[in-house]
């Protein structure tokens, strides 16, 4: 299975200050060829984002953590396209999404990615977004997975 994981719960995972780290570092500890993540380009700049400029985290040490986390070969990292930018915008109408969680949502529904944890309590009011024959499951790491395996 592919997890994907919005920025939160990645800056949570990498930064020890989140009362959510132990749950959320968890999540990297136990990447395997069964057990992959799904990230994209907008995940990766709200997590430098957040790190830098909320956590205090020096620029060079978020690039580097971050870098070091595309390194690994069960973290999928997918593009974005003009064809995502463009769903993106339809979602983000039909669900009344900002841009950016529009563009992750997009992005993972677009790369078939069936389950996204996340702590943003909007996201997780929707449970679901439909888009064509896909869904996309949104979920809160700490609350476990309510979707079958």
């Amino acid at each position: 299975m592919i997890l994907g994981l919005d920025s939160n719960i990645l800056c949570y995972a990498l930064d020890n200050a989140y009362p959510e780290h132990k749950i959320a570092r968890k999540l990297l500890l136990d990447l395997s060829s069964d057990n992959r993540i799904a990230i994209n380009p907008t995940i990766i700049h709200e997590a430098y984002h957040v790190l830098v400029y909320s956590q205090k985290w020096f620029p060079t040490d978020a690039a580097d953590t971050l870098k070091i986390l595309l390194k690994n070969p069960y973290i999928e990292f997918f593009n974005q396209t003009k064809n995502i930018t463009l769903t993106a915008l339809g979602l983000s109408r039909q669900y009344n999404l900002g841009g950016r969680d529009g563009l992750i949502i997009s992005n993972f529904l677009s790369n078939k990615i069936t389950l996204m944890y996340t702590h943003d309590k909007e996201l997780l009011s929707l449970e679901r977004i439909l888009w064509k024959n896909r869904t996309l499951i949104i979920e809160d790491p700490s609350k476990g997975s309510q979707t079958p395996s």
